[in-house]
């Protein structure tokens, strides 16, 4: 697995494989999958049609209100909405799978609306770094002050933002996503961790390195410091044509 070792960098691999999506005249049909209050990448010279769906009407309102990037906004539940099969050129995941009791069916669903062809970028936590392992073990108020004190997010926690509690079904992993894609004809185009520095203020971002440095030794390795997150481009693949 390579590292990626800046968020730039990051977003910037994200948009190419969505520019490569782009192949026709029509629009590219893009499904947000877990749209939250913004949108992250740059696709200036894309033209596109942008579906959000999410269960958090606050978030989704600031999305509607604040930003009105959306083309389509849907109030719903990822393990149950109703969306077109095979229609979405590209599906966009981030950081979404790890909240939900269910992954797996969030995932089977996914592969419906995508078209065959079509790409999901999955952005998730490492359960087995030291980061998703401290995240794991950690109670819901404590993640809360984490972003509020570490990383200055003064509405952290309040209606609309993150963060949210967390779960991580066991196909929210490494093994998880290449398993899944196995069983469902998907291929992985790009596995990538983030070899970064996380946000937050000086000290504290010392402190943290420092935290999984020695959290990795104390496993004997079984977690990872270099990176924190994962992020998976898979591609649906098509049906054989018949001869």
């Amino acid at each position: 697995m390579d590292l990626i070792q800046s968020r730039e960098k990051e977003c910037e691999v994200i948009v190419d494989y969505i520019k490569a999506q782009s192949t026709s005249a029509k629009p590219l049909e893009i499904l947000e999958a877990g749209c939250g209050r913004r949108w992250q990448l740059n696709l200036n010279g894309v033209e596109y049609v942008l579906t959000g769906v999410d269960l958090d009407a606050a978030a989704l309102k600031m999305r509607k209100d604040d930003i009105g990037d959306l083309d389509i906004a849907v109030e719903g539940d990822l393990r149950s909405v109703q969306l077109p099969e095979h229609h979405y050129d590209v599906i966009y995941s981030s950081y979404v799978l790890e909240h939900i009791k269910g992954a797996e069916q969030v995932l089977n669903n996914l592969s419906r609306w995508v078209k065959p062809g079509g790409i999901i970028v999955i952005r998730i936590p490492d359960p087995h770094s030291v980061h998703g392992f401290i995240t794991r073990m950690t109670p819901h108020w404590f993640h809360v002050l984490y972003y509020r004190i570490f990383l200055g997010f003064r509405n952290a926690g309040k209606p609309g933002y993150e963060p949210y509690p967390v779960h991580y079904d066991p196909v929210v992993s490494r093994r998880g996503i290449w398993d899944f894609c196995k069983k469902n004809d998907f291929t992985v185009l790009a596995e990538y961790g983030d070899g970064y520095m996380r946000p937050g203020k000086g000290v504290f971002r010392l402190l943290i390195h420092s935290i999984k440095v020695v959290g990795s030794i104390l496993s004997f390795g079984a977690l990872s410091s270099r990176y924190s997150n994962l992020l998976y481009i898979v591609q649906k693949q098509q049906a054989a044509q018949p001869i």
